[in-house]
């Protein structure tokens, strides 16, 4: 610790990346990234933005990302003027606290879920209050209704523990506090959930973020929107705008563009990881594991007679890379990102050996 450093740099606890090793021959099942590669429609127009010779890129971007906010627009029938886009959905949710959660009463949101949001209130100063989970790690909707609070934020389908809350308990929330915005952070949500961004269109104090890093296949790129009603929106690009100008560039801009485009490529992937998933979730369960029911291209799983740890490790003895949580509740859960079917095939194999 520095003594240049400021009180807010002493402060912070930094949230923590999913680890990307260098190991040859890696199945690397922690960070949630798509088995599939994205559209080829992506990698055409990002070729086609660059050109011969890349010359484009002596220009700056389009600030405001027109062509990818009229697109996403057009998705999802809404206007342009609903939709904010950025680096990432994380930037995106970092804008979210800082234009819309930051206020005098505590925001809520569960005590086991995305670990950036207690990192984000540690950065902007935003005080909070954990809501735990039920025994089932389930979200209970009568625990941020009726209750004071300055926002809510939830992760549908939470991370991580990929259950689903169903689109009317978020409606039922939305109700309940209209005085405060409520935030659904739907990063998961398109391999088995409903997205609540037609519900936007009855309650302005409800914004949806998603990412295109999980079911567009496009973690590399790094690009996030939220689809809220005008007046969030409008303070989102206040705050945007007093940070950084061109938070994407013509090459995110064009490739998100064909991504969203390409709904026929989207679902087709989308449900290869499903398929995925339910096959990986049997062969679990016949090997003794108890997984939650998940809505998200991960699963969440613990075995009843051995340390997560220590299957973590052995896993990695034989390059297979999971994400354990040293964390209270979680610690006996292994967090599993569904990969390709053969790797989903191997990581069962060898499972079986080690318990064996």
């Amino acid at each position: 610790m520095s003594r240049f450093w400021s009180q807010v740099a002493r402060d912070l606890t930094p949230y923590v990346p999913g680890e990307q090793p260098k190991i040859a021959n890696l199945i690397k099942l922690n960070t949630n990234e798509h088995p599939c590669p994205p559209s080829p429609k992506v990698v055409a127009a990002i070729r086609a933005e660059l050109g011969d010779d890349g010359a484009r890129l002596r220009l700056y971007p389009d600030p405001n990302a027109d062509l990818l906010k009229t697109a996403i627009a057009s998705r999802y029938a809404v206007t342009p003027q609903q939709v904010f886009v950025g680096n990432g959905s994380d930037e995106v949710l970092a804008h979210i606290f800082m234009a819309l959660l930051k206020h005098e009463q505590p925001i809520l949101f569960p005590d086991i879920t995305y670990s950036f949001y207690p990192v984000y209130c540690g950065l902007y100063g935003v005080a909070h209050r954990t809501v735990p989970l039920a025994d089932d790690f389930s979200i209970n909707p009568t625990d941020y209704c009726n209750q004071a609070n300055g926002g809510i934020i939830i992760a549908n389908p939470n991370a991580p523990t990929g259950r689903l809350l169903p689109l009317a308990e978020i409606e039922r929330i939305a109700a309940a506090n209209p005085q405060s915005v409520v935030v659904i952070d739907e990063a998961y949500v398109d391999f088995g959930g409903e997205s609540a961004i037609p519900l936007t269109a009855r309650h302005d104090n409800l914004l949806v973020v998603h990412t295109l890093s999980k079911s567009r296949s496009l973690a590399g790129l790094r690009v996030g929107y939220a689809i809220g009603h005008g007046d969030l929106i409008e303070a989102l690009e206040r705050v945007k705008n007093s940070f950084n100008s061109y938070p994407l560039d013509r090459l995110a801009i064009v490739g998100a563009t064909a991504a969203i485009a390409d709904q026929e490529y989207f679902e087709k992937a989308s449900q290869e990881v499903v398929a995925t998933r339910e096959q990986l979730i049997a062969e679990l369960a016949a090997l003794g594991f108890e997984v939650l029911p998940s809505a998200a291209n991960f699963i969440f799983a613990r075995h009843p007679q051995r340390d997560a740890a220590e299957l973590a490790k052995a896993l990695r003895e034989r390059n297979i890379i999971v994400r354990h949580f040293k964390l209270p509740r979680i610690d006996q859960f292994l967090r599993i990102t569904i990969g390709s079917r053969a790797e989903c095939a191997t990581l069962g194999a060898i499972l079986s050996d080690i318990l064996s």
